[in-house]
């Protein structure tokens, strides 16, 4: 079971594997040049250990550097999923977006993303969450278990699909 969730949380799609790759790159040219052209100003000021422009600049570094060899190591283990080449496009696969029921009648719609790329606010929702466990392989009219805080929960699946390939 941990192998798997390894496994899944590597999987990207083109554009999210796109925007980490926009993210590094402004990382490592724009903001860390910018941070280390501070530190060095504020090094030149003297006493470092009262000098807060210093100190922050210096947390700041650390924290775009580890930033950076997440996002590396993230692109470098990724594996990118298109979904618009999906064949089986009459199940729930990676990156579909799904329209659901749950017991009272309330629809939900979500797209089944990467879990570095998700984001609940725009409807996505990671791989490895346990509304896309419960709609992996169903199909339109299937009836699933959805395993929530308060219990189990029935959800009907109503609609999929895909982006169309460009």
């Amino acid at each position: 079971m941990v192998t798997e969730k390894i496994a899944l949380n590597r999987y990207l799609s083109p554009y999210g594997a796109a925007l980490m790759r926009r993210e590094l790159r402004e990382l490592a040219q724009e903001e860390r040049p910018k941070v280390v052209e501070v530190v060095s100003w504020a090094a030149s000021n003297g006493d470092r250990s009262e000098n807060a422009d210093y100190q922050y600049g210096k947390r700041r570094l650390r924290e775009i550097d580890r930033r950076m060899r997440f996002l590396t190591r993230r692109l470098d283990q990724a594996v990118i999923v298109d979904p618009a080449a999906q064949k089986n496009r009459d199940r729930v696969f990676f990156g579909a977006t799904v329209c659901y029921a749950d017991e009272d009648d309330r629809e939900y719609k979500v797209t089944i993303l990467g879990a570095d790329e998700a984001d609940l606010a725009r409807g996505e929702v990671s791989l490895i969450s346990p509304v896309a466990r419960a709609l992996m392989r169903a199909r339109v009219e299937d009836e699933v278990t959805l395993h929530t805080p308060s219990g189990p929960m029935i959800i009907e699946v109503l609609s999929i699909s895909y982006p169309q390939s460009p």
